[in-house]
């Protein structure tokens, strides 16, 4: 998803393979970025080309004539069966394959109007109406859409265009009664209903709700940092010659203060199961859902009803405006490229897209900086000078102002000493050039200059054919061109730093049956972007902050209290509470070139070899933790027990499948079976595992949904109260994981409230 697809890896391992050694040994020895895209970039075959564009035509990012039908079609049946969150999707994706002003766009945008009628969202139902109309929808078939418009319309208490709609719909059937005595009659029928229900409203004095504000997503940052955008005055900049950049606190900092608020840079919708065309599919067209039908591309915003890009099939918006945002800023040149990035994956995709934003900063200054940094092999590697060139406002200014270099104390800040969230701060996130290996530099330039290649091709085409008028930007291509080769190092030094400076976008989904009336969450990965001032967080196993995202918004808050020139530290991903210190050293060694010293790792290195409370086992007798390697001995010196590690992981096998087998009865809604089964896994646990054992949280966890759908409250409360316990000590109590338990049990006690509980 990151990287390039397996296929072109695969391929450009086996060329570097059979490279010439001496040919090998300069790209693995250049010293600048510069140097290996050039050394790269020439051995790009027309060959390669084309196995790179087989690959990137299997995925079916085109608008295809033939799909819309086949959308609509799938969605009227998911439609009949009620299922209309499905139907949504599916009508979606009949919009995305249509062209503008056409009867097959418009047809779409109907029917999924009707959907979202039945779903209650009558705004959005709205919006979806003048859609149709507006792409041309048929007369032989408005006057249901109509009726619906004005239902809407009545429910939402707009009653003087309700009347209106009603109004008019009356004038058409006069004028053209063209209907079936039969559809004529319960047109006639709905309508006299609206009419009363328009009247009964208005002889009504209703006190509109306010609306909701959304201060939680607006939220500003107080007292703000006059140092460093998007962050607050509770923190500082500072560098080490070591340890690089970091931020510490100016002052005692309380758990749950924001500390940072900042929009990203550049994101990219992670396109999630996308799978080639034939890739074991009954048709060519998806219908499995992916975060790409759900989410605004742009914005990362939910978006129940997208707007998709007029010249492909991919890209979806929540709304018009931002489909044009997007347009302007860089999907005037994406569009024509989609099965190429997607192919070429994520990184490669953000890196293209933050040289496109970069244009709309200073173009002739970029530029020049990027000809300074080409030219200058130090500024392309870590122990870097720390020199940033100067530029005139004025493009056109003196020689000698461009050439004055003025020393600042930390890179990515400007003159005056200021971090901002700006492409000059991106640029200067390390790369670690040095620290890849060979063939992944050489993977990632030959991907970068074959997007160079289709560039280049898709300028001379403009230059050639012309813009089209509703695509008023798809003439910047040549722009960029005219310094490809600058652009393509700007790029493959992106797609370095991504591995180091990428930050996953998240969001909580529910998971399970719709049904259940507890509800399960968990944390996915929505999208990538780049965050230059949350970037500046050095790591820790065991971190002070916690950070968090609304759309492409990451807000950083202290999770416990943090003292006055504290550093402060976030998780790069290895958390003490999800994984062993070897396996988090593994981790970050591999990913991000350094050996975790953090607190927690230095714990772990003289923690006894009982393990975590969370994964060790407990005495028979006593209930003390065992100790030992191959053969356990209990930890209690007055307690001779003594049992073989191997005996006890598989007695804890045994009990995994026992738990598995019960949680197959609560999904297929055997409860009193399930129930049983989990009580007896439940006393087995007892007599080796700690009540902190992970596998116990799983059980009473199972139990207390078995009793929710029971409704039996009280005993669901109980036993998710255990697998709290559990929780806790291992993920801590400030963990997104303890969040997502005490939401459960908040929906238990509300559940429950009429019954007493609580």
């Amino acid at each position: 998803m990151d990287l390039p697809v397996d296929e072109w890896k695969s391929y450009l391992l086996q060329k570097w393979s059979l490279l010439p050694k001496s040919i090998q040994v300069s790209i693995s020895t250049a010293e600048t970025l510069s140097d290996i895209f050039l050394h790269s970039s020439s051995l790009l075959q027309s060959e390669d080309e084309m196995f790179l564009k087989r690959l990137s035509r299997d995925y079916l990012v085109a608008k295809d004539p033939d799909a819309p039908l086949f959308y609509r079609e799938e969605g009227n049946k998911k439609f009949q069966d009620k299922d209309y969150m499905g139907a949504i999707v599916l009508y979606s994706k009949g919009v995305s394959h249509s062209r503008p002003n056409t009867e097959d766009i418009s047809l779409c945008y109907a029917n999924r109007s009707a959907a979202l009628f039945h779903l209650g969202q009558y705004e959005t139902c709205l919006q979806d109406i003048i859609r149709a109309q507006t792409h041309g929808y048929p007369e032989r078939l408005k006057p249901k859409m109509m009726l619906r418009k004005a239902e809407c319309l009545v429910t939402l208490g707009r009653l003087q265009e309700a009347s209106q709609t009603i109004s008019d719909l009356e004038s058409n059937l006069a004028a053209k009664p063209t209907l079936a005595a039969s559809q004529f009659k319960i047109i006639q029928k709905t309508l006299c209903r609206l009419k009363m229900k328009v009247q009964e409203k208005e002889n009504l004095t209703e006190t509109s709700p306010a609306a909701p504000t959304k201060a939680f997503e607006n939220m500003d940052l107080r007292e703000k940092n006059e140092q460093i955008s998007s962050a607050t005055s509770s923190v500082n900049l500072c560098s080490d010659p070591l340890k690089g950049r970091y931020l510490i606190a100016t002052k005692d900092i309380l758990p749950g203060e924001l500390l940072v608020r900042e929009d990203a840079f550049v994101s990219v919708l992670n396109p999630g199961e996308m799978p080639p065309l034939h890739y074991g599919l009954d048709s060519k067209w998806d219908t499995r859902v992916t975060n790409g039908d759900l989410y605004c591309h742009r914005c990362l915003k939910r978006a129940l009803a997208t707007v998709p890009c007029d010249g492909c099939s991919y890209a979806k918006y929540c709304s018009q405006e931002c489909m044009q945002q997007a347009w302007d800023l860089y999907h005037s040149i994406e569009c024509s490229l989609g099965g190429l990035l997607l192919t070429l994956g994520v990184f490669c995709h953000i890196a293209l897209r933050s040289t496109l934003l970069a244009r709309f900063e200073d173009v002739g200054k970029v530029i020049r900086k990027l000809r300074g940094d080409i030219s200058n092999k130090d500024i392309c590697l870590p122990e870097s000078k720390n020199l940033v060139q100067t530029f005139s406002d004025d493009l056109g200014g003196e020689s000698e102002k461009n050439d004055k270099t003025v020393e600042t104390p930390i890179p990515g800040c400007d003159i005056n000493g200021k971090y901002e969230n700006n492409y000059n701060a991106v640029f200067n996130l390390l790369p670690h050039t040095e620290k890849h290996s060979p063939e992944h530099k050489f993977l990632c330039a030959l991907s970068v200059s074959a997007l160079c290649r289709q560039l280049e091709a898709a300028s001379l085409q403009t230059l050639t054919t012309g813009s089209k008028p509703s695509q008023p930007k798809a003439a910047v291509a040549p722009a960029l061109c005219q310094e490809l080769h600058i652009w393509g190092v700007a790029m493959l030094r992106h797609m370095l730093q991504l591995q180091c400076n990428a930050q996953a976008i998240t969001t909580i989904q529910q998971t399970g049956s719709k049904e259940n009336i507890i509800t399960n969450s968990k944390q996915v990965r929505l999208a990538t972007g780049i965050f230059p001032v949350v970037s500046l967080l050095n790591h820790s196993c065991s971190p002070n902050t916690s950070v968090s995202f609304i759309s492409t918004v990451a807000t950083v808050r202290a999770s416990e209290q943090i003292g006055k020139g504290q550093e402060i530290l976030h998780c790069y991903g290895p958390h003490e509470s999800r994984m062993g210190a070897a396996e988090r050293q593994q981790k970050l060694r591999s990913q991000y070139f350094f050996d975790c010293t953090c607190p927690a790792c230095q714990n772990e290195k003289h923690r006894t070899t009982t393990g975590s409370r969370w994964e060790a086992f407990c005495c028979n007798r006593c209930r003390t933790l065992m100790q030992g390697d191959d053969v356990l001995s209990c930890g209690n010196t007055s307690c001779a027990e003594a049992i073989s590690r191997d005996h006890l992981v598989s007695q804890l096998q045994d009990l995994q499948q026992q738990v598995k087998m019960a949680q197959k009865l609560l999904r297929n809604g055997k409860l009193e079976q399930a129930i049983q089964l989990l009580l007896g896994c439940r006393y087995d646990a007892e007599s080796f595992l700690p009540v902190e054992h992970s596998v116990v949280g799983e059980i009473e966890d199972d139990l207390a949904q078995a009793y929710a759908a029971l409704e039996d409250w009280q005993k669901s409360a109980a036993h998710l109260q255990k697998s709290l316990q559990v929780v806790e000590v291992r993920h801590g109590p400030s963990s997104v994981e303890m969040g997502h338990e005490l939401f459960k049990l908040a929906q238990i006690f509300f559940n429950g409230w009429p019954c007493g509980l609580g």
